[in-house]
Protein backbone atom coordinates (compact mmCIF):
# COMPACT_ATOMS: atom_id res chain seq x y z
CA UNK A 1 0.00 0.00 0.00
CA UNK A 2 1.49 3.36 -1.17
CA UNK A 3 -0.66 5.50 1.69
CA UNK A 4 -3.11 8.05 1.13
CA UNK A 5 -3.31 11.16 -0.41
CA UNK A 6 -2.44 13.88 2.32
CA UNK A 7 -3.68 17.10 2.99
CA UNK A 8 -0.12 18.62 3.47
CA UNK A 9 0.98 21.11 0.48
CA UNK A 10 -0.79 23.17 -1.94
CA UNK A 11 -4.24 22.90 -1.15
CA UNK A 12 -4.83 24.19 -5.10
CA UNK A 13 -2.90 21.77 -6.47
CA UNK A 14 -4.36 18.97 -4.58
CA UNK A 15 -7.94 20.35 -5.41
CA UNK A 16 -6.28 20.37 -9.14
CA UNK A 17 -5.38 16.80 -8.87
CA UNK A 18 -9.14 15.58 -7.70
CA UNK A 19 -10.35 17.53 -10.09
CA UNK A 20 -8.37 15.81 -13.01
CA UNK A 21 -8.66 12.44 -11.61
CA UNK A 22 -12.83 12.89 -11.85
CA UNK A 23 -12.92 13.54 -15.32
CA UNK A 24 -12.12 9.43 -16.59
CA UNK A 25 -14.64 8.02 -14.16
CA UNK A 26 -17.46 9.95 -16.09
CA UNK A 27 -16.30 7.15 -18.73
CA UNK A 28 -15.90 3.89 -17.77
CA UNK A 29 -15.58 2.27 -20.80
CA UNK A 30 -12.53 4.69 -21.59
CA UNK A 31 -10.70 2.89 -18.80
CA UNK A 32 -8.57 0.91 -20.76
CA UNK A 33 -7.49 3.15 -23.43
CA UNK A 34 -5.75 5.09 -20.67
CA UNK A 35 -4.09 2.53 -19.41
CA UNK A 36 -6.16 2.13 -16.05
CA UNK A 37 -8.74 -0.58 -17.19
CA UNK A 38 -7.84 -3.36 -14.68
CA UNK A 39 -7.00 -1.62 -11.89
CA UNK A 40 -9.75 1.24 -12.13
CA UNK A 41 -12.44 -1.42 -12.62
CA UNK A 42 -11.54 -3.54 -9.61
CA UNK A 43 -11.37 0.07 -7.42
CA UNK A 44 -15.02 0.80 -8.44
CA UNK A 45 -16.18 -2.29 -7.10
CA UNK A 46 -15.20 -1.77 -3.92
CA UNK A 47 -14.81 1.85 -3.40
CA UNK A 48 -17.09 4.51 -2.69
CA UNK A 49 -16.78 7.00 -5.98
CA UNK A 50 -14.89 9.97 -4.02
CA UNK A 51 -12.98 7.40 -2.70
CA UNK A 52 -12.25 6.14 -5.65
CA UNK A 53 -11.35 9.65 -6.83
CA UNK A 54 -9.08 10.40 -4.28
CA UNK A 55 -6.87 7.17 -5.08
CA UNK A 56 -6.61 8.11 -9.16
CA UNK A 57 -5.39 11.23 -7.42
CA UNK A 58 -2.98 9.82 -5.31
CA UNK A 59 -1.86 7.87 -8.51
CA UNK A 60 -2.10 10.35 -10.65
CA UNK A 61 0.20 12.54 -8.24
CA UNK A 62 3.08 9.59 -8.66
CA UNK A 63 3.40 9.31 -12.10
CA UNK A 64 3.42 13.26 -11.98
CA UNK A 65 6.49 13.17 -9.51
CA UNK A 66 8.07 10.46 -11.22
CA UNK A 67 7.96 11.79 -14.59
CA UNK A 68 8.99 14.98 -13.44
CA UNK A 69 11.36 13.79 -10.45
CA UNK A 70 13.83 11.55 -13.58
CA UNK A 71 13.24 14.44 -16.20
CA UNK A 72 11.33 11.95 -18.27
CA UNK A 73 8.74 12.23 -20.94
CA UNK A 74 5.46 10.53 -20.21
CA UNK A 75 4.53 7.58 -22.92
CA UNK A 76 1.50 6.24 -21.42
CA UNK A 77 0.63 2.79 -21.95
CA UNK A 78 -2.41 2.25 -23.99
CA UNK A 79 -4.16 -0.88 -24.75
CA UNK A 80 -5.03 -2.25 -28.45
CA UNK A 81 -8.07 -0.42 -29.54
CA UNK A 82 -10.20 -3.36 -31.20
CA UNK A 83 -11.68 -1.88 -34.47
Amino acid sequence: MLGRLSKRGNRYRRSLLIQAARVPLLWPAKWRQLGFGEWLTAASMRLHHNVLAAALASKLARIAWSVLNRNWSHEPRTAAVMG
